[in-house]
């Protein structure tokens, strides 16, 4: 009996590790180790990020401009995964994709972050923009104002997994495994065709301290055809 169950706990452990193997090989990689900010670098603002309960906490701070927690590395065509949650609604947020920074002024050390940012804003009555595309320092909307229609999509304090797919000029957004943005614009994208992935903490004025949450955050470069 003894021996049976050792056999039968080595035969599940060679399927777990094999079961590990096979995701590593899948082209994903985890972006946040969900222990520490390795991998990542703040540029603009002063709103405070830490890992708490493997989940990265951006606060904002009073009087700061917008705030971002971004990648060391960039990224071009790729698929990305997060789940994203406003701790506080007051708090509307973004993940950037494929950003740059301008040229630093003065003091700045790293200069304007600027690019395509995908929103994450809290459901009103009439639902919100979350899953749209937003141009940070880039001119405003880049989802067409015709299209830019409200939906409700994201869940007021929940945890909401997005997928984000940027392949070329078209960006495509994912809520809760709801399509929401379809997106191809060779004249806006062409500018920010590479960059790396930024999590915002909005300028909330003298407002707040308001808190954002995000976990499992993943990448997979996507080849060219």
């Amino acid at each position: 009996m003894l021996r049976n169950r050792i056999v039968s706990l080595a035969v599940l452990l060679a399927l777990a590790l094999s079961a590990t193997a096979m995701a590593e090989d899948d082209g994903w990689v985890s972006l946040f180790d969900g222990k520490t900010l390795k991998g990542w670098i703040q540029k603009n603002g002063k709103a405070t990020y830490r890992v708490e309960n493997g989940a990265i906490i951006g606060q904002t701070t009073k009087g700061s401009p917008n705030s971002f927690l971004c990648t060391e590395k960039e990224y071009g065509d790729f698929e990305l995964e997060f789940e994203v949650k406003l701790i506080d609604n007051g708090l509307n947020s973004g993940v950037q994709i494929r950003s740059q920074t301008k040229p630093p002024k003065g003091n700045e050390k790293f200069g304007r972050v600027n690019g395509p940012q995908v929103e994450i804003a809290a459901c009103g009555k009439n639902g919100s923009n979350s899953g749209y595309v937003y141009g940070e320092a880039c001119g405003g909307w880049m989802t067409p104002k015709e299209r830019l229609k409200p939906r409700k999509v994201f869940k007021n304090g929940e945890w909401n997994k997005y997928r984000v797919v940027a392949k070329g000029p078209r960006i495509q957004t994912w809520i809760n495994g709801e399509a929401v943005e379809d997106l191809t614009d060779e004249a806006k994208f062409k500018t920010h065709p590479k960059g790396f992935i930024g999590l915002q903490v909005h300028a909330v004025g003298q407002r707040g301290p308001f808190e954002v949450a995000w976990r499992n955050i993943r990448i997979k470069v996507l080849d060219k055809e």
